[in-house]
């Protein structure tokens, strides 16, 4: 009987997944990456001094967050329209508002004195009544026509004058709500004058409505013998 050979027991061998074996190699690779990075770290740290990695790196973020705040400002910049253009059409309104003003002042004394224009109107009807009358007619029809036509057409034109005063006036006051807003705001002479052209041209406006309509002096009439 031949003795047996004593046998060696065997450990059973776990099987190893296909995935096992890629995750166990990324870790790996990992860990690597991590312990170049720490030993190039040391060695910087080594070569320029403690901290002085630390403090390039925040000189490092400082500079980017620089780089940054300059873009935004060229962005805005480049949104923004020329300041000095915005400035020059700003003091061109205002010089036009102004002169507006005192032009409103001018029509509303043009309303209350007459113009050369309501003096040439009136001489018009004067004639084209003379010429009405030249065969004959009773003396009130002379009266309105001579006299009551150029009396009325005089009283037309300086009302136009009034009511343009009004009109002028009134943009002025109104123009700063309308449009974009200044940085300056509208002078106080300016809408003092403004205020005093549209008084100027509601009086030249209600004077000549009484001219017209005959409430303030009424046309003289004939009487029976005429």
């Amino acid at each position: 009987m031949n003795p047996t050979a004593p046998t060696t027991p065997t450990t059973p061998t776990v099987p190893t997944a296909e995935g096992d074996g890629e995750r166990e190699t990324a870790k790996k690779t990992v860990t690597e990456t991590a312990g170049a990075k720490d030993t190039a770290k040391h060695l910087d740290e080594a070569r320029t001094g403690p901290g002085k990695a630390a403090d390039r790196d925040a000189d490092a973020d400082a500079d980017a967050a620089m780089d940054a705040d300059a873009d935004l400002d060229a962005a805005e910049q480049d949104f923004d329209l020329d300041p000095d253009a915005d400035e020059s059409d700003n003091e061109s309104a205002g010089l036009g508002t102004a002169a507006a003003a005192v032009v409103s002042v001018g029509l509303g004394i043009v309303s209350l004195t007459g113009a050369w224009s309501g003096r040439v109107a009136a001489e018009r009807e004067t004639l084209i009544g003379q010429i009405k009358t030249s065969s004959g007619g009773s003396a009130a029809q002379q009266i309105s026509e001579i006299y009551g036509d150029a009396w009325h057409a005089t009283a037309l034109v300086n009302g136009l004058f009034g009511l343009l005063a009004l009109l002028v006036g009134g943009y002025v006051l109104v123009r700063p709500a309308f449009g974009a807003p200044s940085a300056h705001p509208q002078a106080g002479w300016v809408r003092a004058v403004a205020m005093g052209g549209i008084a100027l041209g509601v009086l030249g406006v209600l004077i000549s409505v009484g001219m017209y309509f005959d409430l303030i002096v009424a046309l003289p009439t004939a009487t029976a013998g005429s």
